[in-house]
Formats: C-alpha cells, sequence, structure tokens
C-alpha cells in the first residue's frame, strides 16, 4: 500500500510545473505581455457573453476567465493555451443550471476536475487522439448551431422563455418576437457580429469584438436607447472562495452530468492545444500535464463563482498569432482581466446583452470550417454519415450523446470496412511435385483455401456460408498463415465449420496455424477436431502429401508422387 502511495505521489510531482517553464517565461517577456493583453481583449466580450449564456450571468464568464486561465496556465501541458470558459461547455452547462442551480455547476465542477486529476495521473491523456475527425468536426457543427440558437432571445431583445431543448426555446423566442418585436436589439445583435466577420477578413489582426462592444454601447448610452437590456450590475471583485452551495445529495444525480463535462475539458482542451502545435515550430504539449492543469481549473473556478472551463481554441490561435512563446501570455490574459473585474465593473455591466449576442453569433459562425466540412463529406460515404449524425444528436439531445453516437456509428463502421478485408480465395495446388497426370486426379478431389485478413465475429458468419459451399470434393485443405486475427467468433465459426464439412465426409486439413491464434482455437475445441487425428500441419506441401496419402488409403489415388518439393517450393506454399 505504501509503495502505491509512493508511486501516486511521485507521479503527482511529475505533473507539477519545471524549473524549465519559468526559465521559457523570462526569454521574451515583451512579446509575451503584448500577445497576453491583445488576447485579454479579444477574450474579455466572450467570458461576457458565454457567462450569461450559461444562465449564471457575466461576472461568471469573468471569473473563470481569471481562475481557470490563470491556474491552467501555470499547471498545463502547453506553454501557449489560453483557457476560459467556451461555447461548448455552455451548451452542457444550461440544463444542469436549469436543474440544479448555482449549487449544481459548482458540484459539477469539483466532479469534473477531480475526474481529470485522476485521468492525468493514469496517463489517460494519449488515448484522446482516438477521437475520430468526424466525430470532432461533427460536434463542433452542432456546438455552433446551439451557440448560434442560444443567443437567439437576447438577439431578439424578449426574456429568455422556459425549456431545457435550445430548439423549442428558440421557437417560442421567435414567437414572443413576433407579439412585441424590438428591433433595437436585433439591430444591435446583426451589426456586431458583422462588423466581426467582415472586419475579420479585411483586418485580422485587430479585435473588432471588443470594438463593435464598445460603439455598440457606446452608441446605447448616448442615444438613451431604452430597449437596449444591459448586462446589469457586476460586482467590483471576486468573490470569497466558497463550498455553501455544494449539496452532497445531489452527488449521484450530478455524476453524469460531471463525466460530461470531464470527457468535454479533456477533449476540447486537448484538441486546442494540439492546434497550438500545429501552428508553430518546436512546441509539443504534455497531454497528462494538460488534464492535470484543466483539472485543478475546474476545481477552482466554481469555487469562486465561476463554471467548468476548458481550452480555448480561438483565443489560443490569437495568442499564438500575436507571438506568443510561453506561459507567461496566458497569465497575462488572466492578471488583464482580472484589473478589468476590479476596476472597471461599473463599465462592463452597461454593455447591452444584444451586443454579446452579436458577438456569440459571429463566433458561432466562425467556427464553422466549411472546408474541413466538405472534405469529410467528400471523402467517403462513412465520414459523411459520422458527421452528421453526431452534428444532428448534438441539437435535438446533447453534447455526450452526441460524441457517443459518432464514435458508435465510426467503430461500427470501422468493424465493417475490416471484415470486408477478410477473404476465402480458393488457390491452385502446386504441381512441382506431381505429374500432370497425378495432378488433375488432385485437383479433383482436393480443394485449398487461403483464408486472408481478420477472422472475427464482424466475418466470421459469411465466411462459414463461404465454406460450408463447398461440393464434390474428398479434402479441404485450410491454409491459415494469413489469419492477421481471430476472436472466439471466429474460432467457433470455424470449429461449425469443420464439423459441418466432416459429416458430409469430407476431410479438414489445416496449415500454418500461427502461435497467437493457436490458444484462441484451443480454448473453444476446434483444434481438437485436428489434432487427435494428425490434420494440422506446419506447412501446406505437408497437407498435401497427407491429403494424398488419404486419398491413396479409400483407394481414390494410385499414381505414386513424383518427388519431394525443394526449400524454395515448400517456403512459397507456407
Amino acid at each position: 500500500m505504501s509503495s502505491w502511495i509512493r508511486r501516486a505521489g511521485a507521479r503527482i510531482v511529475s505533473l507539477l510545473p519545471a524549473r524549465a517553464d519559468l526559465k521559457e517565461m523570462g526569454r521574451d517577456p515583451r512579446r509575451d505581455l503584448l500577445a497576453g493583453l491583445t488576447v485579454a481583449i479579444v477574450a474579455l466580450p466572450l467570458a461576457l457573453g458565454f457567462g450569461v449564456s450559461s444562465g449564471l450571468g457575466a461576472e461568471a464568464g469573468l471569473a473563470t476567465a481569471v481562475v481557470a486561465g490563470a491556474l491552467a496556465a501555470l499547471f498545463g501541458g502547453s506553454n501557449l493555451q489560453v483557457s476560459g470558459p467556451t461555447g461548448a461547455m455552455t451548451v452542457v452547462l444550461v440544463p444542469i443550471v436549469a436543474q440544479h442551480g448555482p449549487g449544481g455547476v459548482l458540484t459539477v465542477g469539483l466532479l469534473a476536475g477531480l475526474m481529470l486529476v485522476v485521468l492525468a495521473a493514469l496517463r489517460a491523456g494519449k488515448y484522446m487522439q482516438y477521437v475520430p475527425a468526424p466525430v470532432v468536426e461533427g460536434f463542433t457543427l452542432g456546438i455552433a448551431c446551439v451557440i448560434a440558437l442560444q443567443q437567439v432571445p437576447n438577439a431578439l431583445g424578449v426574456p429568455k422563455p422556459e425549456g431545457e431543448r435550445v430548439l423549442v426555446v428558440t421557437w417560442r423566442a421567435v414567437e414572443e418576437f413576433f407579439h412585441s418585436p424590438n428591433w433595437t436589439a436585433v439591430a444591435l445583435a446583426v451589426s456586431v457580429a458583422a462588423v466581426m466577420l467582415i472586419g475579420a477578413r479585411l483586418r485580422p489582426a485587430v479585435p473588432f469584438s471588443i470594438v463593435a462592444v464598445v460603439a455598440a454601447t457606446v452608441v446605447v448610452q448616448a442615444v438613451g436607447l431604452d430597449d437596449a437590456q444591459p448586462i446589469g450590475d457586476l460586482p467590483a471583485g471576486l468573490p470569497a472562495p466558497s463550498l455553501s452551495f455544494l449539496d452532497p445529495g445531489e452527488l449521484g444525480t450530478l455524476l453524469a452530468p460531471a463525466v460530461a463535462v470531464a470527457a468535454l475539458a479533456a477533449l476540447e482542451s486537448l484538441l486546442s492545444a494540439s492546434v497550438a502545435d500545429g501552428m508553430t515550430v518546436g512546441q509539443k504539449h504534455d497531454p497528462d500535464r494538460e488534464l492535470f492543469g484543466q483539472g485543478l481549473a475546474n476545481i477552482a473556478s466554481p469555487l469562486f463563482g465561476g463554471v467548468p472551463a476548458t481550452g480555448a481554441i480561438a483565443r489560443t490561435a490569437v495568442n499564438v498569432r500575436t507571438g506568443a512563446s510561453s506561459r507567461l501570455a496566458s497569465l497575462t490574459h488572466a492578471a488583464v482581466l482580472a484589473v478589468i473585474v476590479f476596476a472597471a465593473a461599473p463599465l462592463v455591466s452597461r454593455i447591452p446583452l444584444a451586443a454579446l449576442a452579436g458577438v456569440l453569433l459571429a463566433t458561432a459562425i466562425r467556427m464553422v470550417e466549411v472546408g474541413s466540412l466538405r472534405a469529410m463529406a467528400k471523402a467517403t460515404r462513412s465520414d459523411a454519415l459520422i458527421l452528421v449524425l453526431t452534428a444532428v444528436a448534438t441539437l435535438a439531445f446533447d453534447l455526450v450523446y452526441a460524441v457517443i453516437t459518432g464514435l458508435l456509428v465510426a467503430g461500427a463502421l470501422a468493424l465493417r470496412a475490416v471484415a470486408k478485408q477478410a477473404r476465402l480465395d480458393q488457390v491452385p495446388l502446386d504441381r512441382g511435385d506431381h505429374s500432370a497426370e497425378e495432378h488433375a486426379l488432385l485437383a479433383e478431389h482436393i480443394v485449398a483455401y487461403r483464408i486472408d485478413g481478420p477472422l472475427f465475429f464482424a466475418a466470421a458468419h459469411r465466411f462459414l456460408l463461404e465454406l460450408s459451399e463447398v461440393a464434390d470434393v474428398r479434402v479441404v485443405i485450410l491454409r491459415m498463415s494469413r489469419v492477421t486475427t481471430m476472436d472466439a467468433t471466429g474460432a467457433l465459426v470455424l470449429k461449425d465449420a469443420v464439423e459441418k464439412l466432416n459429416r458430409r465426409g469430407i476431410l479438414v486439413l489445416a496449415s500454418g496455424i500461427r502461435p497467437g491464434q493457436r490458444q484462441v482455437l484451443d480454448s473453444v475445441g476446434a483444434l481438437e477436431l485436428l489434432r487427435p487425428t494428425g490434420r494440422e500441419f506446419a506447412t501446406t506441401p505437408e497437407a498435401i502429401r497427407a491429403a494424398r496419402d488419404h486419398l491413396e488409403t479409400t483407394g481414390v489415388l494410385t499414381v505414386p508422387p513424383a518427388r519431394t518439393p525443394s526449400t524454395a517450393e515448400d517456403g512459397a506454399l507456407r
């Protein structure tokens, strides 16, 4: 027990920041400070918008950006990752807030953070790379649609209707708008979104999100538009850490949402870190340390009134493009936002909700990579199907069911593709050691089949059907040296085929069984049909000679063999 504790302790210590990380932050502090300031300007409206969308208010988004952004930057596995509230996480949190309130978010964040720390200790980071690209693209498309639909009430200037399903809430908001239109809110949302989208094409380096939000706020204040509802009062500073909302009785009901939050935080953060690596030269993130950092961030953020966080791809990309080279840039981003929380809360509280809705509408549109979607759709029908099903499941259900659906469909299609690789081919008998007359006699009574590829549950029954159709022969030789893998189902089907052929009076011989397949065959009793009667052989020439002896014994073949095959011929028939 003590040795296990020591190993676990050593593993946790290995995930902590090293001296090299601190040294890296001192190489080019000027560039990192400038990059951090730029990212903070971009992150401010997003943090406010995602906080509002989560149902906990703008202050929750700011607290998340500050606390989670700082901890994930310090303890994470990427030098360039920027963490905070994201649209994908908001999609998961909305039903939690609706059902359990702020206390439910606190509990979910704590549980999810602990799960991420455990995953880091178990070295689970490397397994996230096995999520298929169509699943990632599908839920990204679905998330973008959900984020856009979530902004409809604020963009239309109507109170958010009751309901958990985003499609239902959106429809009710549209109905409410037609009863009492608020064109001021619509104009603000559309204007902010248009400025961001057009500006990003013309001048990508300029943070048009903050420019558009500031302009919208100034116009509303100057003209005195009563229809433009502001964010509302914000606390000047972060709340003190508190566990007052934690209800132990809710742990059971919140376990499944916590798993969803942990899975999303792991997947999105590692994906974002991989994107950052691809945009730079010489940067390589540590997936386990990234999970550890995100775990600590998600434990701490709800304690300060925030929501669970992940690595943010858009903010990370801005960080890289503006020249960041170390964790100092991400820490600067969190520090600048903290200054805004403490010093500029009254100004931030005047920002119209419709303007933030416009920011998130533009963000949702920019999340959709049309080129990637087109490439996936053109790749294969399977990829297109996985993408569409994942996106639709995200809209109709939630992100967890969407990812599970995508993974199940991807797995089923992958098994189907692998199963198609399994072939049962009839191969001609070698005539190098037989005369023409004897070879003709052998060919009339012996048939050899070569099994290529995997023999497992997805392909086994097709194999049985093909093999059972053998007719008008006395001996069947199964050449198994090219079987790549075999499971219990494949072994049982092989046993069944041998028994059926034996009942029809057909002798079955096998050659080239690999050691790895022998255990599976032996476990289901398939080898017992071959071993006692000497029907298993190391090479195909040996099996052919045994078949010829059997035909001689039964009086079918009387021509003597001409010679023994050479070493080269023997090897070619294995």
